[in-house]
């Protein structure tokens, strides 16, 4: 039987009760992690992305969202450990958008990234891609079309990083763009990686450890399949 990811793809501008029903369901640490952030637009979308996920992850498992526990690795990938044999997750945010991943006993990671036409993204690929990469930017003639192409590389590469557990920086020249499945992490392992589609400006990957074909299911919103989450009362 085939492995499903789930991807919820969510507004980070929410009305105050929206945003509301999120923070009730962070730990005093999100709290101030998201305290920590500055500006509004970073709390708030970090309150989304955390509040989100507890949601989801306790529907799927019938646990109130409070009372679920992640533990970071050595390079800050999260896995459950409260209730122990829940799912893998990942999550990302970027600029206004929200990406929450559910997946099963395989790690996962998810990638999500606003793709910026205004800017030409040329000279970044040359000196972080591979030589193949950086001229597949580099042969769209107009410059969203060169935006486009790095944002789905970035995450594709960050998705097999996340899954991994690794660190972004010494793996950006990762060949992504022809193979699903590439080596990534310390010790080496196979991760497919997959394009999920996402809103107009954005580009989403997702990829879970091992070279095993799997199905992804992506929702608009948080109300999807496993939801809706319930509310808080009173």
């Amino acid at each position: 039987m085939r492995d499903t990811v789930r991807i919820w793809i969510l507004s980070a501008r929410v009305g105050p009760d929206e945003l509301a029903r999120y923070d009730a369901v962070l730990t005093a640490d999100e709290r101030s992690r998201a305290a920590a952030l500055g500006p509004a637009t970073a709390r708030d979308r970090f309150t989304v992305a955390h509040g989100a996920l507890r949601l989801l992850v306790g529907a799927a498992l019938g646990v109130a969202p409070e009372r679920l526990a992640w533990r970071r690795g050595r390079h800050g990938k999260p896995t459950l450990t409260e209730p122990r044999g829940g799912p893998q997750t990942s999550l990302s945010y970027s600029d206004d958008l929200v990406a929450v991943a559910v997946g099963g006993d395989r790690p996962v990671g998810v990638d999500l990234q606003h793709v910026t036409p205004g800017r030409d993204p040329v000279a970044l690929a040359a000196r972080f891609f591979a030589a193949g990469e950086a001229r597949h930017v580099a042969s769209r003639p107009d410059v969203a079309g060169r935006a486009d192409r790095f944002a789905r590389l970035w995450a594709r590469k960050e998705a097999v990083v996340k899954a991994a557990g690794d660190r972004l920086w010494p793996h950006l020249a990762l060949p992504v763009h022809r193979g699903d499945v590439v080596a990534c992490g310390d010790p080496p392992g196979v991760h497919r990686v997959t394009d999920v589609a996402t809103p107009a400006g954005y580009r989403v990957a997702v990829a879970l450890a091992g070279d095993a074909p799997y199905d992804t299911a992506s929702f608009h919103g948080l109300d999807g399949p496993s939801g809706p989450a319930p509310r808080p009362t009173g």
